[in-house]
């Protein structure tokens, strides 16, 4: 895989990523030692204040501070979309949706489309360098034959195959809405409208089986919790127990999950030679209230492209290898994941399909809090929830083509001071370097997957 060319410039600026994967940092497996295994744990709406090492006030995270004191932070980690189906086929793929397909907003239970198994997710690469693979969770990457996990790389799923709003039972009686919500192992149906007070407890019980009896090969887990999306449910055990309400129930839920996997790592010895990654989709929905998050200092929330849509908390663990309690402030996206993580456990990528994630192995494990250098080189692209060209990140400069409109939001970390009029070539130059960008990545874009057959029928029969 090659990032997309780094072949335009400003003078003394680079803006377009490399042809070649770079060779930043150093693949941290020892020779003759067995390849780390790799945790992706994704949340669902999650917004950048929902963590009490964050700043939070009354949402208690102490394992994942826990992970936070003894990993790695990253203050500018961003999803390439603000919405749930185009930002997960980023993680995945290392690639900006529009690029595979995937950035027509989120996939309902009556589309006929997916990701196309032509593209290899991290799974992909990681099956194919001899991991165990996993996903235990929200798919949403397309549920027709061809599209599910069994179908993108992973050994084993056990999950729903789209959001857990989308079912009968939490539309209005009366409502013609007719879809129902399955859980599914591989591509069997094992429940209708299974109880999400579950959800949590169940995919993290699958999670930590999967830990203990994956002892032949390294693994990778992918645990993508269909939580803390709307409509919230937390197990009895968690409910009640949170001062932030049924929000922060569900979080605490999720942080002692977080907790069980370490521990099921460390009963197992494997704790040391496991990376371990923690993230959200996309922002909080804040329009929910006091059922949706907080993206703290930020502006906007889930579904828009203001820094609450987009960045979101991102934790590194890895104990020897990740600085203890450091921070990464440059720029990661969540497309530099794959490259990155393949880079650290030396699996080769397919040179011959464009990505846009850039190798960033020293901004996941380096071992300083300063202002670090190795973050992302390649501007960044905003795209709208429905897969439109809405602004460009450059170095600390944000441009939105709607007005257009400028922040430096490093030191404007709310977008509160439009700088568009007192610096107009700035935004000039940056309104037509994202045009370019735009147009590249529109004409090298691929297509996603269609298929009208069914694993299963979601309506009601």
């Amino acid at each position: 895989m090659t990032p997309f060319p780094r072949c335009l410039a400003t003078p003394g600026i680079l803006v377009l990523g490399a042809c070649a994967v770079p060779s930043q940092g150093v693949p941290a497996s020892e020779p003759g030692q067995r390849p780390p295994n790799v945790v992706l744990i994704v949340t669902d709406d999650q917004g950048y204040g929902d963590l009490s090492c964050s700043g939070h006030p009354t949402i208690r995270t102490p394992r994942l501070d826990a992970l936070a004191a003894e990993g790695r932070r990253l203050t500018q980690f961003y999803v390439a979309s603000p919405v749930c189906s185009p930002s997960r086929a980023a993680i995945l793929t290392g690639c900006y949706p529009r690029r595979v397909g995937m950035h027509r907003h989120v996939v309902f239970p009556e589309y006929d489309y997916g990701l196309h198994t032509d593209e290899d997710t991290l799974a992909d690469v990681l099956q194919r360098a001899g991991y165990r693979t996993a996903c235990f969770g929200k798919w949403h990457l397309g549920h027709r034959p061809g599209m599910l996990p069994t179908d993108q790389g992973f050994d084993e799923w056990l999950g729903i195959p789209y959001s857990n709003d989308m079912a009968q039972r939490h539309r209005p009686e009366g409502n013609s809405y007719r879809f129902r919500l399955p859980l599914l192992r591989n591509d069997e149906v094992l429940e209708w409208e299974p109880d999400q007070a579950r959800f949590t407890g169940l995919f993290t019980d699958e999670a930590v089986r999967f830990i203990q009896g994956a002892t032949d090969a390294p693994f990778f887990l992918y645990l993508p919790h269909p939580m803390p999306h709307v409509p919230l449910y937390a197990s009895d055990e968690a409910t009640g127990l949170s001062p932030r309400g049924l929000y922060g129930d569900v979080i605490e839920e999720i942080d002692a999950s977080v907790g069980r996997i370490v521990d099921a790592l460390e009963a197992r010895g494997v704790r040391d030679n496991t990376l371990l990654i923690f993230t959200s989709d996309n922002g909080p929905w804040a329009v929910q209230e006091l059922n949706g998050g907080t993206a703290g200092p930020l502006r906007g929330a889930k579904g828009s492209n203001w820094e609450g849509g987009q960045r979101v908390p991102m934790i590194v663990s890895w104990p020897g290898r990740v600085a203890p309690a450091s921070l990464m402030t440059e720029v990661v996206t969540a497309m530099d994941l794959l490259p990155t993580v393949a880079k650290i456990v030396g699996a080769p990528l397919d040179e011959t399909r464009t990505i846009d994630g850039e190798v960033l192995t020293e901004a996941l494990l380096g071992a300083t809090d300063a202002h670090d250098p190795s973050g992302r080189q390649a501007p960044f692209l905003y795209y709208t929830s429905k897969g439109l060209p809405a602004g460009i990140r450059r170095g600390p400069w944000k441009l939105l083509l709607d007005g257009p409109q400028l922040y430096h939001v490093e030191h404007d970390i709310e977008e509160r001071f439009d700088r568009a009029t007192r610096e107009p070539e700035l935004a000039e130059e940056l309104r037509g370097l994202a045009l370019e960008l735009f147009a590249h990545v529109e004409s090298n874009s691929r297509t996603h997957l269609v298929n009208e057959a069914q694993v299963f029928d979601p309506e009601t029969q």
